[in-house]
């Protein structure tokens, strides 16, 4: 029988590291850095285009990515997005953590947990849309060549997290 513990994280220095190879890199070879919210945006905007073609077209922001003959799938970010999901999918294999399970505290449902991740998620979607960009993008991409924007923003944001925190700590805690 084969050993199914998972193997240890990478070191986080080693990490960051290997992290910030693979941003010089996105840089030098596509001129663009990392982020993932314009990705899915295309993957979205396909999708419209099929269901209403019409709506794509008559909408400036939406035309810009998939008008008349143009494909909102192809651009650099999609590939990028497709290669994370993959690369993430197969580390998680080789390293037998490739499994489904929802991770949560002792004092919140299943299904209390998937609602706030929605929630979650869909506040953070709308923020990285209104905002036209991604936390990722902006700490990575934007922090790397030095933006004070994106240095602010991520001040910001880790200390929005921080006050949040207080109020979601207990569905992660035992006791109190």
């Amino acid at each position: 029988m084969k050993n199914k513990t998972p193997r240890a994280y990478i070191n986080p220095y080693l990490g960051g590291m290997l992290l910030g190879l693979v941003l010089f890199l996105a840089f030098f070879l596509t001129g663009n850095g990392l982020g993932a919210s314009g990705g899915l945006n295309r993957i979205v905007v396909a999708v419209e285009d099929v269901i209403a073609e019409s709506h794509v077209n008559s909408i400036p922001y939406l035309a810009k990515m998939a008008g008349g003959a143009l494909n909102p799938l192809d651009n650099w970010i999609i590939p990028m997005i497709l290669g994370t999901l993959t690369g993430g999918f197969i580390s998680a294999f080789f390293n037998k953590r490739l499994k489904v399970e929802t991770r949560k505290g002792p004092r919140i449902s299943v299904k209390t947990r998937w609602l706030m991740a929605f929630i979650g998620g869909s506040i953070m979607g709308y923020g990285a849309r209104f905002a036209r960009g991604c936390t990722s993008g902006q700490a990575l991409s934007g922090g790397a060549v030095l933006s004070v924007g994106s240095w602010v923003f991520m001040f910001a944001v880790f200390a929005g997290a921080y006050m949040l925190a207080w109020f979601v700590r207990r569905l992660w805690t035992e006791g109190r």
